[in-house]
């Protein structure tokens, strides 16, 4: 009971709930109200405490007038440089913005979009996750990205977590943070082995098939772009001729739909390097503008090409056996 209690109490906190991780992801714009912004002291906000106590001790023993006033002025200009400090952060909009899709292994890129709603700049705020750390400046009534890389080392869905935002300006002499958890997360795709693309197989109940696009064997013709078409097939000399987007139309035996399937896989790969071998040959496929399908254990993904389709297809095999994420951030175009 007691546990539970003293749970609920950090939850519902909002400065141990961002700090034990206690609290849900926050949705659509977060601003750094006076609660959500704390300010200490740094070392060199310290020392010089530090001091100025010993200037008012020997002012006191010494009976010195200018030592009291220069000791208390440089007392209001510290607890001045307090408020600025504050207000360099308070009140700031962060918003989720936009993140890539990385393998494993790789570094995932998040934009936080700083929006300073204000009549004057804002100077030096960092954005820090975990070791890493980014500075930027906002001017008055202007939006700023910070972007906050986060090491993905596994597969799977990857959410940005805790980021804390702080400054020291004007003089370093206090420090103002805030923690900001947003809602967003990218894919990590199954790092992709080296192994060579599978032939292509036609389906038994079709026999001969023949490709509407993805073919390299027989020239048939140009048709208009489509949405997915590769670039690699697009005739830009008729294009140009012709004022309209135009793309080379294969057809052939050897053009056939080319299915990445897990059955293909040899018995000895574990879960993950199965994967793996999928990746790598979505890669493959979409490299040699290959119509290929994707078929795992639950999912099925008709074949097609073209950037959109395989990134369904790698978000697919990154997303296998884990929970579907409820938020997406939107990929870079």
């Amino acid at each position: 009971m007691l546990t539970s209690v003293i749970k609920t109490f950090f939850a519902r906190s909002d400065f141990f709930g961002l700090v034990f991780g206690l609290r849900a992801p926050e949705s659509g714009p977060i601003r750094l109200t006076q609660r959500r912004v704390y300010v200490l002291p740094t070392g060199y906000g310290l020392a010089f405490a530090l001091a100025l106590l010993l200037m008012l001790i020997g002012s006191i023993n010494y009976s010195l007038g200018l030592g009291y006033v220069l000791t208390f002025a440089l007392a209001g200009m510290g607890l001045v440089s307090m408020l600025h400090t504050y207000r360099n952060l308070a009140n700031l909009t962060v918003r989720a913005g936009r993140a890539d899709p990385v393998f494993a292994g790789g570094t995932a890129t998040f934009d936080l979009v700083l929006e300073n709603p204000s009549g004057f700049d804002r100077f030096t705020l960092f954005a820090r996750h975990g070791t890493f750390s980014v500075d930027v400046d906002v001017p008055a009534e202007r939006s700023e990205v910070a972007r906050v890389a986060v090491p993905a080392p596994k597969r799977g869905w990857l959410a940005v977590g805790r980021v804390t935002l702080e400054t020291r300006f004007p003089v370093g002499l206090f420090r103002c943070w805030s923690y900001v958890l947003p809602e967003m997360g990218v894919a990590v795709y199954p790092r992709p082995d080296d192994s060579e693309l599978p032939p292509a197989k036609a389906r038994p109940d079709s026999g001969e098939v023949t490709s509407t696009g993805g073919g390299v064997d027989d020239f048939a013709g140009l048709r208009p772009y489509q949405p997915g078409d590769s670039p690699r097939h697009i005739a830009w000399k008729a294009a140009e001729r012709e004022g309209l987007l135009l793309t080379k139309h294969f057809a052939g035996r050897g053009a056939a739909e080319l299915w990445l399937e897990w059955s293909d896989l040899p018995n000895a790969l574990d879960l993950e390097a199965r994967l793996s071998r999928l990746a790598r040959w979505v890669l493959l496929a979409d490299e040699a503008g290959f119509a290929y399908g994707l078929r795992i254990p639950g999912a099925e993904i008709e074949p097609g090409f073209g950037d959109a389709h395989r990134d369904a297809c790698l978000t697919r095999l990154a997303l296998f056996d884990a929970t579907p994420p409820r938020h997406a951030a939107p990929s870079r175009a």
